[in-house]
């Protein structure tokens, strides 16, 4: 029998690569007999990993990175699965001096997208990415999909939502690292009346703003604005209780998908091609296709380069949503 290993998962951030990484981690625990996992991410994070049931320890990244490397190398570890791959994780490495497997981000491949429009990027999602990482280590994805564990005092109880949003309601994550990969507010609006059932908006306390512009075009019998008022298991909780999905191309589209939720996912300046789209769970893409300015970044801007922002100013909303649809024909 193999003696058991030791292994460190690096992702600093953000909330959704975080969670996109949660298919390595539990094959790296399920796969290697005796393995014990740590996973070191950025504090804020914390509690994306401290309900994961495959990572045995975490730790976290405050200021100061040499005496997280001090920690780190108290562990001794066999192996480091770098999923981040940047100037951090590349000095923990060196320091470290055990031997490890790097992600490759595809840099170049990204930049020819972006910049020149042409896309080399493999037809491959992000996750199978990922995994490939740890393919030297005999592990395969096993094809489960992404996690997330909700603690049980995060479990948003019915009674603290409006009698209005309690038993049946669309969750919309309204949120987004950068103005270009949300919809301007009289276009969600829009998405509101289409939706046209009752609609739980998600997001930060920088989205509440927005949220209450909605509001008062459309109501609060039809929308309640949670934005800034729960924590992120909060909201995942949430998502778990909502019938679908609307969400921007944001954390909460993929802990969406970890929850199986399907998902109507709202692509502005970046596209479905660069792979981090809704992972093994249903999901329509909503885009203005035929964009020649389209991707304008592989991660967004504050506004739109160009000034025009089609991309969402001209995202059509003429498709058809048929869980609402069937509801209501069975009302």
């Amino acid at each position: 029998m193999a003696p058991p290993v030791k292994i460190l998962v690096l992702r600093f951030s953000s909330i959704g690569d975080i969670v996109l990484t949660t298919p390595v981690v539990r094959c790296l625990k399920q796969q290697l007999s005796g393995a014990e996992v740590h996973f070191c991410t950025k504090r804020g994070y914390q509690s994306i990993v401290e309900n994961n049931p495959y990572i045995d320890k975490s730790y976290f990244l405050d200021d100061s990175l040499n005496d997280l490397i001090g920690q780190l190398r108290a562990e001794r570890y066999d192996y480091i699965i770098d999923l981040h791959n940047n100037l951090r994780t590349r000095i923990i490495k060196l320091r470290l001096g055990v031997r490890s497997y790097s992600f490759d981000k595809l840099n170049l491949r990204k930049w020819l997208y972006v910049r020149w429009k042409v896309n080399a990027m493999p037809n491959i999602h992000i996750v199978d990415r990922y995994m490939a990482t740890v393919q030297p280590l005999g592990v395969q994805n096993d094809g489960r999909g992404l996690d997330y564990f909700i603690p049980y005092k995060d479990q948003v109880e019915t009674d603290w939502l409006p009698e209005t949003h309690r038993h049946d309601y669309v969750a919309y994550a309204i949120g987004g690292q950068h103005a270009t990969k949300k919809l301007p507010v009289l276009r969600m609006i829009e998405l509101c009346w289409k939706i046209n059932h009752p609609i739980i908006l998600l997001g930060g306390k920088e989205d509440r703003e927005a949220g209450d512009e909605i509001i008062r075009a459309v109501g609060d019998q039809l929308v309640y604005n949670a934005c800034g008022q729960y924590n992120l298991n909060q909201s995942a909780s949430i998502l778990q209780g909502a019938r679908i999905v609307f969400s921007h191309d944001t954390g909460l589209m993929h802990i969406a998908a970890a929850l199986r939720k399907k998902v109507y996912s709202i692509w502005g300046n970046t596209t479905p091609q660069l792979g981090m789209y809704p992972y093994k769970t249903p999901y329509v893409v909503l885009e203005k296709t035929g964009l020649e300015c389209r991707p304008c970044s592989k991660i967004g801007f504050d506004q739109c380069p160009l000034k025009h922002f089609k991309c969402m100013n001209e995202l059509p909303l003429d498709f058809e949503i048929k869980e609402l649809r069937k509801k209501k024909n069975l009302e």
